[in-house]
């Protein structure tokens, strides 16, 4: 006698699965409303993780590739590093008592024989305007006619300072290509004099900058003058924007030549031995460490408050799933009666709420992403869709279709089928 051949159990959750998936779009496109509004915390909680992984992502990878066109041996001597902001209206006594960079340091350090460059540098805030026609605020660098050595980017008209014009502090500017055609529009701009927070200054050079510099809208150079001319007509913050760029030769040892600075830089200021630093030295893995603390403790702000929202949507999940037992009472008695197991029924619900949130987790991306683009557009930074945290999200929200569904589905499989018959 034959025995009836037995359907794989491979198959037959297979079969289960698809089933109920497709139940749970027939319930999802019969209450579209209620079904919109119980997933939407699972949209916000999921849409705001995709959205700052994107663009956290897309900056950190702008700040490696900026650290990359200085070089990662470029350092910077500041006189002080603080990785909280400091207010130079109210600087402690121990950095009040420090001196200011000085012109004559930068020098002497550029004398060192493992340093490509040396420079000091000053940023202060400013407009640029000709004619009636002004730009928003920006930075405006007094610096050299080496600039482009630890910036990068190139010039696409014009020339650089002269000698002269260094070390005179001549009124001339290079200008930002994108603020250059702000106020000068189709009229060429080399030769022409524009005002600079109201100090004359003739345009001789037109700047192009590195694609990949991360430069937020209010922070990029858009105007780059000598120093010397920034020193004496420019109010600045000599604490926190004043600082000496320092680029080791390649064949050069860095810790070493970094050593070198810091024993010029005591000699120059005649510190004792076992007098500390009046000066810091800031390193590249310093800068990309401060950015990692800053963006890790505002991502952390971030799930916390996307898990809030998922945690919003969980609970309108689990209540819509209870509302659609209680509506379903007759349909699981029905399929009970015809040989439905209690297992077949928790899974019917589990699986129905799990596509609930799934297709909430997948809009949820869709947003966020489309946010993320949208930002990072604006602030001319190039991002990649984050793999990991995509799986990381779909997985997320198909699980809390599970865990919020559970209750609401053992209550489905728990019902008595002759009771269930007699619901109306």
């Amino acid at each position: 006698m034959t025995q009836p051949r037995k359907e794989p159990v491979q198959g037959w959750f297979a079969d289960l699965v698809v089933d109920n998936v497709a139940i749970a779009f027939d319930t999802l496109r019969a209450n579209k409303l209620r079904s919109s509004l119980t997933i939407l915390g699972v949209v916000i909680g999921v849409g705001t993780v995709m959205a700052m992984a994107t663009i956290v992502k897309g900056i950190g990878d702008q700040i490696v590739r900026t650290i990359e066109i200085a070089g990662p041996s470029t350092f910077y001597v500041v006189k002080v590093f603080s990785q909280t902001p400091i207010n130079p209206d109210r600087l402690p006594a121990w950095i009040r008592i420090r001196p200011d960079l000085s012109e004559r340091e930068a020098t002497r350090i550029k004398q060192i024989p493992g340093v490509q460059y040396a420079s000091i540098w000053g940023q202060a805030f400013g407009r640029i305007e000709y004619q009636g026609v002004r730009t928003q605020p920006g930075v405006i660098t007094g610096a050299d006619d080496g600039f482009t050595e630890i910036q990068g980017g190139e010039l696409t008209a014009g020339r650089w300072f002269a000698r002269s014009e260094i070390t005179r502090g001549s009124a001339v500017v290079v200008l930002h290509e994108d603020y250059a055609a702000k106020v000068f529009g189709q009229i060429d701009p080399l030769g022409r004099t524009v005002r600079l927070s109201g100090r004359p200054a003739e345009v001789i050079g037109i700047y192009h900058p590195p694609g990949n510099i991360f430069a937020p809208p209010g922070s990029e150079n858009v105007a780059i003058i000598p120093f010397r001319m920034l020193d004496r007509q420019f109010t600045y913050d000599k604490t926190n924007a004043l600082f000496i760029p320092v680029k080791p030769r390649d064949d050069a040892d860095v810790a070493i030549v970094q050593e070198e600075v810091i024993v010029t830089m005591r000699e120059l200021r005649a510190l004792r031995p076992g007098t500390p630093n009046s000066f810091d030295v800031i390193t590249q893995e310093q800068v990309l460490d401060v950015f990692n603390k800053l963006t890790g403790a505002f991502f952390l702000v971030m799930i916390v408050l996307s898990s809030v929202a998922l945690l919003v949507g969980g609970i309108g999940v689990m209540a819509i799933m209870m509302v659609s037992v209680t509506n379903r009472t007759r349909e699981i008695g029905v399929r009970k009666a015809i040989g439905a197991t209690r297992r077949e029924i928790m899974l019917q619900f589990l699986i129905e709420a799990a596509t609930l949130t799934g297709v909430g987790g997948a809009i949820g991306i869709l947003m966020g992403l489309g946010l993320a683009q949208l930002v990072t557009a604006i602030l001319k930074v190039e991002s990649n869709v984050p793999l990991g945290i995509t799986l990381i999200a779909v997985a997320v929200s198909v699980g809390i279709g599970i865990v919020f569904g559970l209750l609401p589905a053992r209550r489905a499989a728990r019902l008595d089928p002759i009771e269930a018959l007699r619901y109306e």
